[in-house]
């Protein structure tokens, strides 16, 4: 099966190299030519367009900034879309948007699947992250093989769309949990706590989370590069915020995490990685959230394996 990748970036630079770990036939597209040039010096082979890439593959994945960009992708793309092809959008987008651009691709006789990741960028590129894709079954257990190379766990959510809705949420709840943790870290440092100490407390006691385990070692090594910017933060939370209007939720932290956001933009820089915003409260106190010991750099410890369905009602961790 030969498979076409359009965007080389933070997480999609990473899925596709799994692929092209893995022995897949690879082509690849990127508005970054450098990008393009390091994965032929790898194997891949450099694709020429969008619409050239879907004619000369079976397989197309997009993992894109934004919903606009899909979308221009995809014009590109349809008039070579024709029966047997697939489209994986892995993008973090609009389940409206997706849903439109993929009924079009069936519309031609082709396949759609939106199957965005989770887990962070560390484990992108050792394809142990998450996947959830939404597709009918037929079309899940046709493309399940693709995404046990991609990912370590793989959730089938229901029809065309259902991913990209759940995944806004997780995004949303990963925000809320690194706000929370700003404000826990930088108000132990204030109460003269040990941080190191601190940070082994969340770890084993129930206000641990996978935001905790992974972004506080990087904001108290003072990295601060989780591969994550906060204009996708914005777009991501905004995406949610959507949804709960869409459905008269009335959110009260939503918006003033957005707010939060937006304020860490005009303080830090629009694309400014998203765990400086402990920096907003060590401007306001005057501390420094620091420790000895903890890495510059995430980095996934646990071996690549091939992934595999989590089926719903399994029990947790179980595929």
């Amino acid at each position: 099966m030969k498979i076409g990748f359009i965007g080389l970036g933070n997480v999609g630079g990473k899925l596709a190299g799994s692929l092209l770990r893995n022995g897949i036939d690879l082509a690849v597209h990127d508005l970054d030519a450098a990008r393009v040039a390091d994965f032929v010096a790898r194997g891949a082979e450099a694709g020429q367009s969008p619409a050239r890439l879907m004619r000369d593959n079976d397989v197309l994945i997009t993992c894109l900034p934004s919903p606009a960009a899909s979308a221009a992708v995809l014009d590109e793309m349809m008039p070579e879309v024709a029966k047997g092809k697939i489209w994986l959008e892995m993008s973090t987008t609009d389940a409206a948007e997706v849903t439109r651009l993929g009924q079009a691709v069936i519309a031609r006789g082709g396949d759609a699947v939106d199957c965005p990741v989770s887990g962070g960028c560390h484990r992108a590129a050792t394809g142990n992250i998450s996947i959830f894709a939404g597709c009918d079954r037929a079309t899940f257990e046709r493309v399940l093989p693709i995404l046990t190379i991609l990912g370590r766990r793989v959730l089938h959510t229901g029809e065309l769309g259902s991913a990209s809705i759940l995944k806004v949420m997780t995004n949303y709840l990963a925000t809320a949990h690194l706000l929370s943790l700003c404000e826990a870290l930088t108000t132990m440092k204030a109460a003269g706590l040990d941080m190191a100490t601190t940070y082994e407390a969340i770890r084993i006691s129930s206000g641990t989370s996978f935001v905790h385990e992974t972004e506080s070692q990087l904001i108290l090594s003072g990295s601060r590069c989780v591969d994550f910017t906060m204009d996708l933060v914005l777009k991501d939370v905004g995406l949610f915020q959507e949804i709960a209007e869409r459905n008269d939720v009335p959110l009260d932290l939503g918006p003033r995490i957005i707010e939060l956001i937006r304020d860490g933009q005009a303080r830090f820089g629009a694309r400014a990685q998203s765990n400086r915003m402990i920096e907003r409260l060590e401007q306001a106190t005057g501390l420094s959230v620091l420790a000895d010991g903890f890495p510059g750099e995430l980095i996934d410890d646990e071996p690549e394996a091939r992934g595999a369905e989590v089926r719903v009602g399994a029990g947790p961790g179980r595929g």
